[in-house]
């Protein structure tokens, strides 16, 4: 067990996005060693908490914070995450040169309608509570 409190990747994602939830869910089961943090954008102390962060900029694409300061962005969040807690080979084929540009092409274009794609495929609309809380 990691007995650090500082986590090794501390993931800033959006909590109104039924997707983005579901997978944060399953990353909270699997991290057993405490590697990863989690910070919901949509609470209510974000701006409180992280003030030198961008709102607009996480809320665009996924990110995470390393342990010493460097950000990720997008699948590079996804992959390091899987990765933490013994799942990285199912994300690592994104990684790959001749894949990369593709999928982080495509991953832009489900961000910006992750709120459609999520109600689609969950029936789930972006929670209400999340809408008040945008700056």
């Amino acid at each position: 067990m990691n007995t650090n409190t500082t986590p090794q990747l501390t993931i800033f994602y959006d909590g109104g996005c039924p997707l983005c939830a579901i997978e944060m869910r399953h990353l909270k089961r699997l991290n057993q060693d405490n590697k990863l943090g989690f910070v919901d954008i949509m609470a209510a102390d974000f701006h409180q908490r992280f003030p030198e962060l961008d709102w607009q900029a996480l809320n665009d694409r996924i990110h995470a914070m390393q342990a010493d300061g460097t950000m990720l962005i997008g699948l590079d969040v996804t992959y390091e995450a899987w990765r933490l807690v013994g799942k990285g080979w199912l994300y690592a084929p994104l990684r790959w040169p001749l894949v990369k540009p593709l999928a982080d092409r495509f991953y832009l274009w489900f961000a910006k309608h992750r709120y459609r794609i999520s109600y689609l495929l969950t029936g789930q609309k972006r929670c209400q509570q999340c809408e008040l809380k945008k700056p």
